[in-house]
């Protein structure tokens, strides 16, 4: 595969409607999508994508079986689904082994829609029974509309959570912080073998030269296309990283050639 965007956000048909409009209401951002999943492998077919991550987050605990029942049901040989468990669920242990079994390729939790702090002392168990089930977590990471006034996980967070779970693999969305780059170019870049970055929202977001440094000081084979479609564009990413003047083999890496590694796909 030449491009796998990490990052893609997709619902089940009979609540796209409803969410994708209220999401849109939160972020003020038009969707590129109408959230469906056939409606986002259009648009990464449009956009020249051959693969990507669908991510699904449980809002509550109730929600974890229909979540990464739905998750696991849109598996195919180019949509590689991660489940999503609720910090305050009795089950969350038995559900990622649940997850484990399903075939789904890791977690994503993201502390502003359920309610944690990145560093949290409860939520330590939790990313090393990941790291032991070989599950990589996408965590949310900086700004985010939905807590515009409180930041649950900021790169001295992450820190702390790379820290307590070194057998984990971090995926830290959005560049490692939304809206805090220059804290993750001094705290985070270059510093942690267990930390990847994706680059979801950078590509109308992030500083150009910034993006740069921050790729070149952590390595380019631990960085992660993404977009976080439908809130921006995979086309619009490439092209900026494309302009960065990374060499051929940088930019495969973070094309496709990373992704590929954590997922385990043996694609030649």
């Amino acid at each position: 595969m030449e491009y796998i965007d990490f990052h893609v956000h997709a619902f089940a048909d009979k609540i796209a409607e409803r969410t994708i409009a209220a999401l849109a209401d939160t972020v003020q951002i038009s969707p590129a999508t109408d959230g469906t999943l056939p409606g986002t492998k259009e648009k990464m077919r449009q956009w020249g994508v051959d693969g990507f991550v669908l991510l699904t987050i449980a809002t509550k605990p109730s929600q974890h079986e229909v979540c990464n029942n739905w998750a696991a049901s849109c598996k195919s040989e180019n949509v590689f689904p991660f489940g999503s468990v609720h910090p305050d669920g009795d089950d969350v242990f038995s559900e990622l082994e649940r997850i484990k079994a399903l075939g789904l390729y890791g977690i994503k939790l993201h502390p502003d829609y359920q309610g944690f702090f990145a560093d949290e002392e409860r939520m330590i168990p939790i990313y090393r029974k990941c790291g032991e089930l070989g599950l990589p977590v996408i965590l949310h990471a900086g700004f985010d509309a939905a807590s515009p006034d409180c930041i649950h996980c900021t790169p001295r967070m992450a820190k702390k959570a790379l820290e307590a779970a070194p057998d984990t693999t971090f995926i830290l969305a959005h560049l490692g912080g939304f809206d805090m780059w220059g804290d993750v170019e001094r705290i985070l870049a270059g510093n942690y073998h267990n930390l990847y970055m994706d680059t979801a929202m950078t590509g109308t977001h992030t500083d150009k030269e910034q993006l740069g440094r921050i790729i070149k000081k952590h390595g380019a084979d631990r960085i992660l296309l993404a977009s976080d479609c439908p809130w921006d564009g995979t086309d619009i990413t490439i092209q900026k990283i494309k302009r960065l003047g990374l060499s051929a083999e940088e930019e495969r890496l973070i094309f496709s050639g990373n992704a590929e590694k954590l997922l385990n796909l043996n694609i030649n």
